[in-house]
Parts: C-alpha cells; structure tokens; sequence
C-alpha cells in the first residue's frame, strides 16, 4: 500500500471515530398514559458525568431540528434530551395542526409540567448526566413552555429561550423562579409584540429573576432555524432564517451555559 492511500485510510478512519463519538437515540419514556418519543444525544468518548440540557421544539413537534441541536449539544460536551411534549412523537405539517397541538398543550399546564418533568427524570438518571446539573432550551411555542418551567419553580440551573412567547397567564411572584434565564429574541419577531417584552421585563424584575434579555437586530420568528425560509414560503407566514443570528445566539448560550455551570 503507497503511503498517499495509506494517509488517506486513515484520515478516514479518524474522522470515522470522531463522527461516530456523538451516540443519537431514540429515547421512550412515559408520563401519565401517554407515551413520549423522545432523542438523547451525547458524546460516549466522554468520561465522568456532565450536565444534561432538555431541548423543547418548536410547534411542528420533535423533529429532525429539534434532534440536531440535542446533536450539537452533545458536541459542546452536554448530554441532550429532545423532548416530546405532545406525546407519541406527534408532529405536525400544516400549521392550523401546529397551532391545535401547541394550544393542547398551554391549555393544560399541569400535564405540560407533568411531561416536561418526565423528561427532566429520564435525563437525571441517565449514567452520562450529572443530575445536580440540569438546564433546558427552547424554541418559539418550546422557548415558552422552558420559560413556563422557570416561572414555576422547577430546579433547573438555565433555561434559554430561542424566539419564544413570553407572555404568561399566571405572571410569577418574587423569589420562585430558580434558573438563570436568557431570551434570545428577534428585534423583527411579529409574533412578540413590544408590550409582550415590556411586561416581561417587569415580571422578571418583580420576581427578582437572574435573567439575560438580548435583541437580533434584523431576525424574524424562527431566526435560528434555516427551514424557517420553507415555512414562510409554503405557509405565507412571517418567519425567516437568519444566519448572524443563529450563529451570535448559539454562541451567546454556549457563554451562558458555560457561565451558569461554573457557578
């Protein structure tokens, strides 16, 4: 074997291993009759235990979006769980199915808080996962059921919202909320009007909440997803990918992160 094929055998097989290192799973788990499909990500060249971050997609569902930032947290060295919060891994295509399985879901928050809470176990006992060290992240109707889990208290170290509601029909009182937060909105969102963000700032100021607020200048609903472009086409609705965005608010929650875990 000449030594050009040999080199290149094994530049093959590094990139092999390191691709390979990041183990993607279906994840089942229960949470009351329903059954929830869920997809853990995490990096098996990793030794010891590390902090787990659940991932709440958007309204379309748990879908491949949702499972490729559990993958890329996994990267970042976290363990991810892509949660499934309509049970039996429903999606949806169309957005009026969207908009039905979201309002299921905000109209019911004590099965909503249920289900978030299976998931938040599952990632606990998971032998990767450091269960002291939990954070959640979410995207539009999933930034605002992260956000949901804050104002109520759950023990979660940071939630980070990615162009979600913020509005909330049971504002939090002062000393609940126990996660650090940071919103990572678009300053173009047509779906987060400015009394929305008014209000939520004097909440989480009430409340005493540790929290973070950063405008995208430019960045529509959706500004971190690039089928975003698709839907707005298909579905004639005000959403749009917007890479500076994306790119400035990953890194934005990978210092957060980084910041919140160190504490």
């Amino acid at each position: 074997m000449n030594r050009l094929l040999f080199a290149a055998l094994l530049l093959l097989v590094w990139n092999s291993e390191a691709f390979s290192a990041i183990i993607g799973e279906p994840l089942t788990y229960k949470s009351g009759d329903f059954s929830m499909q869920g997809y853990l990500a995490y990096d098996d060249t990793i030794s010891g235990k590390r902090p787990g971050i659940l991932v709440v997609h958007e309204w379309w569902g748990q879908n491949e979006y949702a499972r490729e930032r559990a993958r890329m947290l996994a990267e970042l060295g976290y363990t991810a769980l892509a949660v499934d919060m309509y049970g039996d891994g429903r999606k949806a295509e169309h957005p009026d199915e969207a908009g039905k399985f979201a309002a299921e879901v905000r109209q019911n928050m004590p099965a909503a808080t249920q289900r978030f809470q299976a998931a938040m176990q599952i990632l606990q006992q998971h032998p990767t996962v450091d269960a002291e060290h939990i954070a959640a992240i979410g995207y539009c109707f999933g930034g605002g059921v992260a956000l949901e889990m804050a104002r109520q208290g759950l023990d979660l170290d940071a939630v980070v919202v990615f162009h979600g509601s913020l509005s909330t029909e049971t504002p939090v009182t002062p000393g609940v909320i126990k996660a650090r937060i940071l919103v990572c909105d678009g300053a173009d969102d047509k779906f987060v009007s400015p009394e929305q963000i008014k209000a939520f700032h004097r909440e989480m100021k009430v409340a005493g909440a540790d929290y973070t607020f950063i405008s995208y200048p430019g960045a529509k609903h959706s500004f971190t997803n690039p089928g975003a472009d698709i839907y707005a086409e298909k579905f004639n609705i005000p959403v749009g990918y917007n890479e500076e965005a994306d790119k400035k608010s990953w890194q934005d929650m990978q210092d957060f992160l980084k910041e919140t875990f160190a504490k």
